[in-house]
């Protein structure tokens, strides 16, 4: 029920014998007119003072990609590095979500390795209108609830009416310190994102300390959404089953979790058109990046076809529990998939991943 049919590149660092340019965490849109951009982070390291996300384009469906170059220059005054995950929303317009990561101590990384905190950072939203070739913004959001700071993990979902959520969570300040406790959340926007008043809570740590990273929220129809999300003990230093949410109100509430089945970091979700649920994970009990196929019968998750995609060679996926949380992930070896259904019903999936000694944002074309 899932078959691999070709990769490819979309960007690796053209001359490594000159600098060093990594690459990350990939958003993937098709466009009105069936162009293809592919929204990456790129750096000399993952957390490097460099760290800046770029855009490629492609017009034959994926299969060959041009460098466009930066998403835009951040001109605030300060040393920053920042993050962004594009979408489309409904009109045409690109939209840019993301981080803004004050880098005021050139000698430390974004994160803490002993406390797992951010160093201060704003919410920040671009837009294009013309398929992402110009940006306007940054502009700085007001977020309805207190971080400090918040996980850059998805792009904008737009839903029937208008709504607009920007799914991120609660992440801690440089010394620990969690005020909103480990929230995953949608932030609220009734006014296409100019403001952002309200959230609904997806996935609550609780006294617990479980954060629930990365989560994936995926429009149903209506305003019926599922949210997954990859669960992770800081404390025991391990990953917990994959679990899911639903939500009848547009992202007001929230079920309580279930499992799906899954064993899966960074685990991302597409809607088919058929209606059934394509996954896309760093598998936690197998090495490598693996595709689920599943439906959902009711609020019942079903779980029908599996496949592996890339790096079953490894001998683990990462975050393994040998060292501290923020040391781990830090060390990952690939990751973050983003896909989008073509008009022929076969999936493009982008995610990025280490080989020859590079991080690169590699394609693949699977049938389903």
């Amino acid at each position: 029920m899932l078959e691999r049919l070709s990769t490819g590149l979309v960007y690796r660092n053209p001359k490594p014998y000159l600098r060093s340019r990594q690459a990350f965490h990939p958003s993937l849109v098709r466009l009105e007119d069936g162009e293809l951009v592919c929204a990456f982070d790129i750096g000399e390291a993952v957390e490097s003072l460099d760290y800046r996300t770029c855009l490629s384009r492609s017009g034959d469906g994926g299969r060959a990609w041009t460098f466009q170059g930066p998403l835009f220059e951040d001109r605030c005054g300060r040393r920053t590095s920042s993050s962004v995950r594009v979408s489309r929303a409904s009109d045409g317009t690109l939209v840019g979500f993301g981080g803004r990561f004050y880098r005021d101590d050139p000698e430390e990384g974004v994160t803490n390795k002993a406390t797992l905190g951010y160093v201060p950072m704003d919410l920040i939203l671009l837009r294009s209108p013309d398929g992402g070739r110009t940006w306007d913004g940054p502009d700085v959001l007001d977020p309805p609830l207190v971080g400090p700071s918040f996980e850059i993990c998805h792009s904008v979902v737009e839903l029937p009416g208008g709504r607009w959520l920007a799914p991120t969570a609660t992440w801690r300040g440089w010394n620990g310190e969690r005020p909103s406790g480990e929230k995953t959340v949608v932030l609220i926007s009734e006014d296409r994102g100019r403001t952002w008043p309200r959230f609904g809570v997806c996935f609550d740590g609780g006294a617990s300390g479980v954060i629930h990273w990365e989560v994936s929220v995926v429009p149903l129809g209506g305003q019926r959404l599922l949210a997954v999300a990859w669960a992770h003990d800081p404390q025991a230093g391990k990953n917990l089953p994959t679990p899911y949410v639903l939500s009848e109100d547009g992202g007001e509430t929230f079920s309580p979790p279930r499992l799906t089945g899954l064993r899966g970091q960074t685990c991302k979700a597409l809607r088919l058109s058929d209606g059934r649920i394509l996954c896309a994970y760093r598998r936690d009990d197998q090495p490598g990046l693996w595709a689920n196929l599943s439906r959902l019968d009711g609020e019942a998750w079903i779980n029908e076809a599996e496949l592996p995609l890339w790096g079953t060679h490894l001998g683990s996926s990462g975050m393994t529990g040998q060292a501290a949380s923020a040391e781990e992930l830090s060390s990952l070896k690939f990751g973050y998939p983003s896909m989008v259904q073509m008009p022929d019903g076969e999936v493009l999936i982008a995610f990025w991943c280490l080989e020859d000694g590079a991080t690169n944002i590699r394609w693949m074309r699977l049938r389903v």
